[in-house]
């Protein structure tokens, strides 16, 4: 049969799997990647901080 031009239609049940799949992908965002953003940038911050502060020599 040929193909009919334009946006094929999506069913209800590849709807919710999409919506579903999105969630899913949404809630790992929140709980793998921005803590790990969060420890890189404190990791990058404590190195700055240890490597600028002055030395005190008695």
């Amino acid at each position: 049969m040929r193909q009919l031009k334009g946006k094929v239609k999506e069913t209800r049940k590849q709807k919710k799997e999409r919506k579903e799949e999105n969630l899913k992908i949404h809630q790992q965002l929140t709980s793998i990647v921005l803590p790990t953003i969060g420890i890189v940038i404190f990791m990058v911050i404590l190195y700055v901080y240890v490597k600028t502060r002055p030395k005190f020599e008695l």
